[in-house]
């Protein structure tokens, strides 16, 4: 019997691709990541299905769009009848486990699917809820010293607090992921396993070790361009100016918003020296041939983008699109860089079609190209919102002013739930289309690749804008069946009426 493909997931919380020096960024080297796409594939343009936590972990897993599972909120978990990959891992023989940050499963049933499961979130244990399988590393009062700033940060404005530690690695949620993740690999290197490694960082609280942070100062750090009146030319949607005025960062000290900006870098260099770490026990074990490794992101984040930072509602590429890298030797091509248009629902497809598991009719993503013979795609989605009223900037002002991080919180639930907005993206353009909205958005990517200028309204682009248009709606008539009806063995003779 030939032996069965192991499969590692290491996926990290709001990192951007430009995050990383493999996506053009000009001041943050992640040297182990470039380790990894070089025994294997780099996608330069995955886009996540939903930018927000939660439903884009249950379209990564199901493989499908929320509108087809219905988690479209963060208070909408793994649907108890869906099906996913754990459950069809753990069918096929697989020793399956979670290290990391969960948010997407709770049902008793998906839980009964994991063999393994050490859980741990952005302020530590989460509900000090036991482990499963193995016991962490650390102790609980390690880990939860290591995680004591983070329950308590400090603010430099309204809108964000950062900080720099100096705990013991191992005791961050970085350090700890990793830590564990080695010595499963060295209790179950002789089992078939399917492992996911879920890094709760860069998402916020932005804290990071001392000696990381002292990688970032300010002169090192490049800001990404602004637009003087990108919020008040009368060319953003409203639900895009909401936003700004909540998390803007215009008016704050200019030393602060570089001091917050070199804390997530300096969360993202140790995520890429904790994957490092990973990358030496998979080769030290002899694992490296007979498994597949897969590194993304669920989402990004604004971290300087349209003078904003953490995330929202809207779809800017800071949000949508994320770092892609699928490596396994003698089974992939290496160091190569695909282009074309990918989404993270595609990647579970990938990975059961690589593993010769049957890929069920439920799921909407198809395996990647280079990683398989797939054909290219031109063109993927994303969508939010649940069909809730907007929230408007009248909404907004009911809130007490100073806006900032308080304002996000209290406008959470209704904002996440606002509109029914959708998102088609190809090399060149983007375009976002919300019934409920007061306006579209069309961007041209390649002479506007920061996405400063929506060119909706400019008549030289109507042809484009028919054809995006057309593409979203073919997307949801061929995605909107969640559940397929059972098909015939063959399509046969049409029974007589009686």
């Amino acid at each position: 019997m030939a032996e069965k493909l192991n499969t590692i997931v290491i996926m990290v919380d709001q990192m951007k691709a430009t995050s990383s020096h493999l996506y053009g960024n000009s001041f943050c080297q992640t040297p182990s990541l470039a380790r990894l796409a070089e025994t294997g594939v780099q996608y330069q343009h995955a886009i996540t299905p939903h930018p927000l936590c939660m439903p884009a972990r249950v379209s990564f897993w199901t493989s499908q769009f929320p509108h087809s599972h219905g988690g479209r909120r963060n208070q909408t978990p793994m649907p108890a009848e869906a099906t996913h990959a754990f459950e069809l891992w753990k069918e096929a023989g697989y020793h399956t486990g979670l290290i990391g940050k969960n948010h997407c499963f709770e049902s008793a049933r998906d839980l009964e699917h994991f063999d393994t499961w050490c859980q741990i979130s952005h302020g530590g244990r989460t509900k000090g809820e036991a482990t499963k399988g193995m016991e962490w590393f650390r102790s609980l009062e390690q880990i939860d010293h290591g995680h004591s700033i983070r329950r308590n940060m400090p603010r430099q404005s309204p809108r964000f607090g950062y900080a720099a530690t100096d705990f013991p690695l191992e005791d961050y949620s970085t350090g700890l992921v990793a830590g564990q993740t080695v010595r499963f690999l060295e209790q179950h290197r002789d089992d078939p396993f399917a492992l996911w490694v879920s890094f709760p960082d860069p998402h916020e609280p932005w804290e990071a070790p001392q000696q990381y942070a002292e990688m970032f100062p300010a002169d090192r750090i490049h800001l990404p361009p602004w637009r003087d009146d990108e919020f008040t030319d009368g060319t953003a949607p409203e639900r895009n100016r909401v936003l700004y005025e909540i998390l803007g960062v215009r008016e704050d000290a200019e030393e602060d918003v570089y001091g917050v900006m070199g804390a997530y870098y300096a969360m993202i260099r140790f995520i890429d020296d904790a994957v490092g770490q990973i990358l030496d026990a998979i080769e030290r074990l002899g694992l490296r041939d007979n498994t597949a490794i897969v590194f993304c992101s669920d989402h990004g984040d604004f971290m300087g983008e349209h003078a904003m930072t953490c995330k929202g509602g809207v779809f800017y590429d800071c949000l949508t699109r994320v770092p892609l890298i699928v490596s396994c030797p003698e089974r992939l091509p290496a160091g190569q860089i695909d282009t074309s248009m990918a989404n993270l629902i595609d990647i579970v497809p990938t990975l059961l079609q690589l593993q010769g598991i049957e890929v069920p009719r439920s799921m909407h993503g198809q395996p990647l190209p280079t990683a398989t013979d797939t054909s290219p795609r031109d063109a993927t989605f994303a969508e939010y919102g649940a069909g809730g009223p907007p929230f408007t900037m009248a909404d907004l002002q009911e809130y007490d002013q100073p806006y900032g991080r308080r304002t996000l919180m209290q406008s959470l639930f209704w904002r996440e739930a606002e509109g029914r907005r959708k998102m088609v993206r190809t090399a060149q353009w983007k375009y976002v289309h919300d019934p409920m909205g007061d306006r579209d958005e069309l961007y041209d990517l390649v002479n506007d690749p920061w996405e400063l200028t929506n060119v909706v309204e400019d008549s030289s682009h109507t042809a484009i804008l028919a054809e995006m248009r057309l593409r979203l709606a073919d997307w949801s008539i061929d995605t909107e069946d969640a559940r397929p009806v059972p098909m015939p063995d063959s399509p046969g003779p049409v029974p007589r009426a009686n």
